[in-house]
């Protein structure tokens, strides 16, 4: 698997105490709340759920871009280049992952 592995370790650090499982799949690792994933940190870079509401505010932001898959633009996820993800960005991109995928049903 060719992710990042400190941003990785930086990762779980935040979102362990959060009940936040790590799982290796997609070609890199998956971060679940229960069971729902919120971020995916593969070769591309990190990407989060950020809502389909949320897009235009995240994509206004530097170092984001849409998350395209098997050719198709995914609404409601955006991908960030690891180069932005100082502590208190990769923080503040973690939150609001967290904040959308709390509201989601937990999956069983």
């Amino acid at each position: 698997m060719a992710f990042d592995e400190v941003l990785a370790e930086r990762i779980k650090e935040r979102l362990d105490p959060e009940g936040v499982t790590a799982k290796k799949m997609f070609g890199g690792i998956t971060f679940l709340l229960q069971g729902n994933a919120l971020a995916n940190l593969y070769e591309e870079g990190l990407m989060v759920r950020v809502g389909p509401d949320g897009m235009d505010e995240a994509l206004a932001r530097p170092g984001t871009t849409r998350l395209v898959f098997r050719g198709k633009e995914q609404n409601g996820w955006v991908v960030l280049t690891e180069d932005t993800l100082d502590d208190e960005v990769l923080d503040d991109w973690l939150k609001w992952a967290m904040e959308i995928t709390a509201e989601l049903p937990p999956k069983k």
